[in-house]
């Protein structure tokens, strides 16, 4: 397994200065606590709660906000290790949980009809409220950045929004990220998102990779694995998730990791020993450190993480039979 600096781990960013360090996306401070924050945003024109769990960076002031949408039957705990890690890099993080298609679908239905359930809650009704909550999620933010007394008073910079989400979490990212609806355009995108990282990215269901992905106008970092198929719920497979990198506009900065023998839960938390003995350790770090180096990149415009992600910075993270592919706007 591949570890991150233990130098910077053990020293944090003051000792030696940063700028004298190389490039580090799995470094961290030593005294970073994630503490979550748990909030509810009310969308009253839908009369709908959308859970929310907020993770504040130690800097005081506005700091760029990253979003992020569970896959189907999860809850606004899914991606923590992400947010965990993002969160210690200087980054708001914000855990949506979508009610009707959360973990009350599988918890709520009988052992033997859990997976029927699953597959009925894969639905575009529930991906159109999906696409909702984030825009919701979003006009919610902005109200409590300017209200003074709230907890999240003057600590999101909503000029600099990241959007990510794994499995119908990454159709979520899609969707508000630029995906096109055929003929009907990107209805779900929303302007105020800059960046998009989808773990388990789906091709259409609808229509060609192509008409769907090639309005895309903003970064994405797309994130699936060699066996990285629709875990019994979609028809989805590794074939199908890596159609939608070569579909994407030479416009924009884009790019792909596959990472060998990666499952679908590959990109999930670890839970109670679930999944433990596919698991490959090195994964976490690669996507820690990759989507950190991303997110720098295109919403900090560091030069020096866009670098790594171009560079060898990026191979060092990975493992013989992972691929990885940068390609810069117009290329």
């Amino acid at each position: 397994m591949l570890v991150p600096c233990l130098l910077a781990l053990s020293l944090g960013w003051a000792e030696p200065p940063a700028e004298q360090q190389p490039y580090d996306p799995l470094a961290l401070p030593t005294d970073f606590e994630a503490k979550p924050l748990d909030l509810t945003v009310h969308d009253a024109q839908r009369d709908r709660d959308v859970p929310l769990r907020v993770r504040l960076p130690n800097a005081e002031g506005p700091a760029p906000v990253l979003l992020f949408s569970h896959g189907l039957g999860g809850n606004k705990e899914g991606g923590t290790y992400l947010a965990e890690h993002w969160a210690a890099r200087g980054y708001v993080t914000a855990n949506l949980q979508h009610p009707g298609s959360d973990d009350a679908v599988w918890r709520d239905a009988p052992l033997g009809r859990r997976l029927a359930a699953m597959k009925q809650a894969a639905s575009a009704g529930n991906l159109q409220s999906r696409i909702a909550d984030v825009q919701t999620t979003l006009d919610q933010l902005k109200i409590w950045n300017e209200e003074q007394g709230h907890p999240l008073f003057g600590r999101l910079d909503l000029g600099r929004v990241g959007m990510s989400g794994h499995s119908f979490g990454a159709v979520t990212t899609q969707h508000v990220s630029g995906q096109s609806l055929g003929r009907l355009g990107p209805q779900g995108a929303d302007p105020r998102i800059d960046a998009a990282v989808a773990l388990s990215p789906s091709a259409p269901s609808r229509g060609t990779p192509a008409e769907a992905f090639g309005e895309v106008a903003i970064p994405w970092l797309l994130m699936t694995g060699t066996k990285d198929d629709g875990a019994g719920v979609t028809t989805q497979t590794p074939e199908s998730r890596r159609q939608v990198f070569p579909a994407l506009p030479p416009t924009i900065d884009r790019y792909q990791l596959v990472l060998k023998d990666a499952e679908h839960h590959a990109f999930a938390d670890v839970r109670g020993g679930f999944g433990q003995r596919t698991r490959n350790p090195n994964h976490h770090w690669a996507i820690r450190a990759l989507t950190t180096a991303f997110w720098d990149a295109h919403l900090r415009a560091d030069p020096a993480a866009k670098s790594w992600l171009h560079g060898e910075g990026a191979n060092g993270v990975l493992e013989k039979g992972d691929e990885w592919q940068a390609r810069p706007a117009g290329k």
